[in-house]
């Protein structure tokens, strides 16, 4: 397992609750370290199979270790979001158990020119995928004062949204926004004194989440999670903020991410997941070894 690239969080809980039938068929869409692909395939017997999503050229070096390794691992470099298309070219129609961890890796954080960190005074990138044109940068040049507002405000739940978009505009007409430290000088009459990194932190999420489509591509995952899984698969998800978490917890129980849960004539409710229990959360030890999973929160489902 390469801890250099990145902890997985809550690695056996993860796996004890995903994997209910050792001969079956997981998928880990975002396979990033591959630590929890790695303990996937430790838990199967050879029958059992592993396939990988990652859009992420970083992931290489990863991917070819585990494929030395193990011969019932079949590695897919894609977007979570082509889950059923890319199985389907494979002949899968039906899996065992998914596996999706949401957060960021620490490589891709800890990797200055990759622009997720305002650690750094780095270009402003955060793109997932290298191959794609929207960049961080783009967004803060190109976007009205409008649509950063609606970004801002929606995805990083900034309060002082409306403020923080003009002051970024006003900032563009005299220099470019290039870097962190451009950004910083945008913004630095709308940061608080005392939650200075807090904010900061909403910021990047913000723009990171508006680049790669992020809340978007969830959704889309999520509606053929429940189209591929077999009766009583596991869907096991890993977030790490509140805007993912209220859209995994929302499809679990009613089956739409909006609204109330539909029912059928005789009042059965409409939906194709059942919640196993409640959240799981890291213990202080885990978030003592990796400060990263303290805001990790974990929910299984199963397929009815």
């Amino acid at each position: 397992m390469n801890t250099d690239y990145h902890i997985p969080v809550l690695l056996q809980e993860a796996t004890q609750w995903l994997i209910t039938d050792k001969s079956g068929i997981y998928i880990d869409v975002t396979f990033g370290g591959g630590g929890h692909s790695e303990a996937i395939l430790q838990n199967l017997h050879l029958q059992g199979r592993l396939f990988a999503f990652d859009q992420d050229p970083d992931t290489l070096p990863n991917v070819q270790r585990l494929q030395r390794k193990y011969e019932n691992f079949t590695f897919i470099p894609n977007n979570f979001r082509y889950l059923k298309q890319e199985l389907q070219k494979r002949g899968i129609t039906q899996v065992t158990g998914i596996l999706a961890d949401l957060g960021v890796s620490s490589h891709q954080f800890d990797t200055a020119e990759r622009g997720f960190s305002f650690r750094f005074d780095a270009p402003l990138d955060m793109r997932m995928n290298k191959n794609q044109s929207l960049t961080a940068q783009s967004v803060l040049q190109e976007y009205s004062e409008k649509e950063l507002h609606r970004i801002l405000g929606m995805y990083g739940e900034i309060r002082n949204a409306k403020t923080l978009a003009n002051s970024i505009v006003t900032f563009r007409k005299k220099q470019k926004i290039q870097n962190t430290a451009d950004l910083l000088k945008a913004i630095e009459k709308c940061l608080p004194f005392q939650e200075r990194n807090k904010y900061l932190a909403q910021v990047f999420q913000a723009l990171r989440i508006e680049v790669n489509d992020e809340l978007q591509a969830l959704q889309e995952m999520l509606v053929q999670t429940a189209q591929i899984l077999a009766p009583k698969g596991r869907l096991v998800v890993l977030s790490y903020h509140s805007l993912e978490d209220r859209l995994v917890k929302n499809f679990i129980q009613k089956g739409k991410f909006w609204g109330e849960v539909e029912k059928d004539f005789y009042g059965n409710p409409l939906k194709p997941l059942q919640m196993l229990g409640k959240a799981i959360l890291p213990t202080e030890q885990e978030v003592q070894q990796n400060p990263r999973a303290r805001s990790a929160k974990m929910r299984v489902a199963e397929k009815l």
